[in-house]
């Protein structure tokens, strides 16, 4: 979710031992299972695709999102097809299709987690809370970055499950949805901290309120600028890289090897056909 959904995305989750008494020999082990991380926090997977879709179309019809924010998705999701099918076209199978890339400590699934908490749930309530308190301010400011952050993450788990889509792929998706996030949060710093005053009047729920609204801006902005800077780009699309020209490797080692087997046994084969 937080940009660093797909670098924990799935996990295998490890082969049952044999049961005790038993051989092991004839037992069958259970094929792995794949775990979303950020799935296991929030739901189902298929819940959370509807529920995304649901927020796309609300705030798609509410006019609370620029023109612009409405046609990124788009312009984005055909550039991410044209890079899979021409840039870096897949090589890895339908099974190794949802594997992980970046394998992560427990420090880092905190960190995702604050991120899902930071970017989704906590800006969610903020809008909820500003249709609660007619506070269309609020409601405006914040509109823009739920809506790219809810494709984002559609499209992320959308693309996780598809063998069409290669490492490199699905690490820039989350990259191209931050650097355009970061701008829709400095936006959002700039209205709530210079076009939003406090009441003179204004009790301890509403003077509350204010601050959580200014402090949520920056952390957006502050959490996904240190995703970008600090993570996607000198550790996650890296990763990606490798592990896509690791196999490319692999499977021109493995042609190389069997071209040379073929002409090697194509002598033996006329050999015996003169003998």
């Amino acid at each position: 979710m937080s940009g660093v959904s797909l670098a924990v995305s799935s996990q295998s989750v490890p082969q049952a031992p044999s049961q005790p008494g038993g051989t092991g020999a004839g037992t069958r082990p259970k094929a792995p299972t794949q775990q979303g991380t950020v799935g296991g926090m929030m739901g189902s997977l298929r819940v959370i695709e509807l529920q995304l879709v649901a927020f796309i179309l609300v705030f798609s019809a509410s006019g609370l999102v620029p023109l612009l924010d409405l046609v990124f998705p788009a312009f984005a999701s055909a550039y991410i097809l044209a890079l899979a099918h021409f840039a870096f076209p897949s090589t890895a199978t339908t099974t190794s299709s949802g594997s992980e890339i970046f394998k992560g400590s427990k420090m880092f699934r905190m960190y995702v987690v604050l991120g899902t908490t930071v970017g989704l749930f906590l800006p969610l309530a903020y809008v909820l809370g500003g249709f609660a308190r007619g506070d269309e301010h609020a409601v405006r400011s914040a509109t823009p970055h739920l809506f790219l952050l809810s494709f984002q993450i559609l499209t992320e788990n959308i693309i996780s499950g598809l063998s069409l889509f290669s490492p490199p792929v699905r690490a820039l998706v989350p990259m191209i949805y931050t650097i355009r996030r970061i701008f829709v949060d400095i936006d959002w710093t700039h209205d709530v901290w210079l076009n939003k005053a406090l009441p003179a009047n204004a009790g301890l729920q509403d003077t509350a309120w204010y601050w959580f609204g200014k402090g949520l801006a920056v952390a957006n902005l502050a959490y996904f600028s240190i995703n970008l800077f600090g993570f996607l780009i000198p550790r996650f699309l890296p990763r990606a890289f490798e592990r896509y020209f690791q196999e490319r490797g692999e499977i021109y080692a493995k042609a190389a090897e069997d071209k040379r087997s073929v002409s090697i046994n194509k002598p033996q084969l006329s050999e015996k056909k003169t003998d």
